[in-house]
């Protein structure tokens, strides 16, 4: 197979998908969900709670397992990998969290693939697919979170010592309380670096008929900048001088 050139991977079509492979691969090394927890039973000190893309958790998790046993919530059980946690016995089933790490990697891979495609033609078919196969792959993993925090949320164990609270669904970024428990969860690094991948490929799809090169993008992005604001106040502009009338 003939390689491109080390010019080559200058171009922005080239080059981000190749930056995108790095922060997929590299977006397994840390967190990609943060939780804070206040509760009454810790009243000096905010928990926290790190979740990575493997089966994994970091942070107050010892604690946080505590208060969750209250209610009747347990973290789940990844079942083909061994987490650094005992799974409780009425946990419910995720093995999908086991290949967590695979479809990271598969996306950097085939990152990769597509930034050493060998002509232009092949190049832009792969950006195409390799952005719908990312936004998919991802969109359907949010998908899969969500309801999995659903299902925990509502399936909650009746002999808990707490008694009596309803079902809910913790979101994937918000604030939320259950008994005298509030929690606040949002993206971690490793979910950021994933979203900065796809944002990467976006562009260089956006950029796939062209050679314009890395060192080019800021110019074209500011070009673009300006373009935008003149179409939008142009005439409307406030600070424009209007032009003055001739007198008859």
């Amino acid at each position: 197979m003939n390689l491109p050139s080390r010019s080559e991977f200058r171009e922005v079509r080239r080059g981000l998908p190749a930056l995108a492979a790095l922060l997929f691969a590299g977006a397994l090394l840390f967190p990609m969900w943060h939780i804070h927890i206040e509760a009454v039973q810790y009243p000096q000190t905010v928990l926290h709670l790190e979740l990575y893309a493997y089966p994994h958790i970091a942070g107050d998790y010892t604690e946080v397992a505590r208060l969750n046993h209250y209610i009747g919530f347990y973290y789940p059980d990844p079942v083909y990998w061994q987490p650094n946690y005992a799974p409780h016995p009425r946990a419910i089933d995720v093995p999908e969290w086991s290949v967590g790490p695979f479809a990271f990697v598969g996306v950097s891979l085939l990152a990769v693939f597509v930034a050493v495609a060998p002509t232009a033609a092949k190049l832009k078919r792969g950006l195409t697919w390799q952005l719908v196969g990312s936004v998919a792959v991802f969109g359907v993993m949010l998908a899969d979170i969500q309801y999995r925090l659903y299902q925990s949320g509502h399936t909650l164990d009746p002999d808990a010592p707490v008694m009596g609270v309803d079902g809910f669904t913790p979101p994937l970024w918000g604030k939320y309380e259950v008994a005298n428990i509030t929690s606040t969860s949002h993206f971690g690094a490793g979910g950021f670096m994933a979203g900065a991948a796809i944002a990467l490929l976006v562009i260089a799809y956006y950029y796939r008929d062209t050679t314009v090169t890395v060192g080019d993008l800021p110019s074209r992005v500011a070009a673009r900048l300006r373009a935008v604001r003149e179409r939008v106040l142009g005439r409307d502009d406030p600070t424009e001088t209007p032009p003055a009338r001739s007198e008859r």
